[in-house]
């Protein structure tokens, strides 16, 4: 099992500390550097960044949002990437979700399955360098009846095929990243509860005449290290929170719908409907002990590498860490010692 990490969101005043974060990355072998983007910084201008500043380490959008750019226009930067870092690049797509696609980006939230599909598709083509002409429901390339012709990417990629990943949640979106994607980003993935996630892409891996071999299966996991397990679980109350009770709406929040999964459905409910409150104290106070103990790893380093053995166990290819703490003493921390934990288990390729 290899070792990633997610740098989250820039912006917030620890931009300095994060490129040391993925230059300690880089110099302890970690496999990748993942970047987010909701309405703040973007990835891309942030990747060439952590590219330039790095050696080794593949660097990784988790994610692109697809209302956000035509796919053009991802195949564009995602080749710019690939070339401009050496070959380390990783292409991770998602839709992300009602209220960003429309309040941010004006674009209606509607066949996120289908919209997901076209735009791999076209990816694909634009990437292996061919003319690109594409007819679909969400795109027609070129348009019809005026001046524009088919186009080929002008730029040549170091590498000919670039990782495609594809952020999933819901089963029948998982379904489809097994059958269109070389690898699932994933969060708030749990061993116990594996077969919420593996058995839909088992499913599109049988679509596509495949298996897991191959396929890359990266879940983001918080990470806390410290002697007193409780305390190190109360530190990630407040991102469960944010994400089981304010990310989306009542009605749709898919983050709040894999916890129903999960079988804490009571604490769901208490959690979304503390949070759309504005109780955001409360909210935290209602996430599960144990719901945060499942999806995390706590503790010491002999308790982190007995839980990354349950990752492992589970299928688990690529374990992004995404560090609890603030300080950069804290994220360094978090760094080493997941590497000493992987060793410990005996895990590290």
């Amino acid at each position: 099992m290899r070792l990633g990490i997610n740098l989250g969101y820039w912006g917030l005043g620890m931009d300095a500390d994060n490129i040391a974060v993925a230059q300690e990355a880089d110099r302890l072998g970690y496999s990748v550097c993942w970047a987010a983007e909701a309405y703040g910084s973007d990835a891309a201008t942030v990747l060439s960044y952590v590219a330039a500043k790095t050696e080794r380490i593949d660097v990784g959008s988790a994610i692109f949002q697809i209302p956000a750019r035509t796919p053009a226009m991802t195949a564009m930067t995602a080749a710019t990437l690939d070339t401009l870092s050496g070959g380390r690049f990783r292409l991770g797509l998602g839709v992300s979700g009602p209220q960003v696609s429309e309040g941010w980006y004006g674009v209606k939230f509607d066949k996120p399955l289908a919209r997901t599909r076209e735009y791999v598709e076209i990816i694909r083509k634009a990437m292996s360098r061919e003319r690109l002409v594409h007819e679909g429901a969400t795109w027609t390339l070129p348009l019809p009846g005026g001046p524009g012709k088919p186009l080929k990417l002008t730029v040549h990629p170091v590498r000919e095929h670039i990782p495609l990943y594809i952020a999933a949640i819901g089963p029948k979106n998982l379904e489809q990243t097994g059958e269109i994607a070389d690898g699932w980003l994933g969060i708030f993935f749990a061993p116990e509860h594996a077969a919420l996630s593996l058995e839909p892409l088992k499913a599109g891996r049988a679509k596509a005449g495949q298996t897991l071999d191959g396929f890359d299966l990266c879940p983001t996991v918080t990470i806390s290290v410290g002697e007193d397990v409780k305390a190190a679980a109360d530190s990630q109350r407040s991102y469960a929170a944010l994400y089981i009770g304010g990310m989306g709406s009542k009605d749709k929040n898919f983050y709040n719908q894999l916890t129903r999964r999960m079988g804490y459905e009571q604490a769901a409910d208490d959690i979304q409907e503390k949070y759309l409150a504005k109780d955001y104290a409360g909210a935290a106070a209602a996430v599960p002990h144990e719901l945060i103990d499942a999806t995390s790893l706590l503790g010491d380093t002999a308790r982190i590498a007995d839980r990354m053995q349950a990752y492992a166990d589970a299928g688990v290819t690529t374990l992004t860490l995404a560090p609890a703490g603030f300080t950069l003493e804290e994220r360094v921390l978090a760094l080493r010692t997941g590497v000493q934990a992987l060793e410990r288990a005996g895990l590290a390729e």
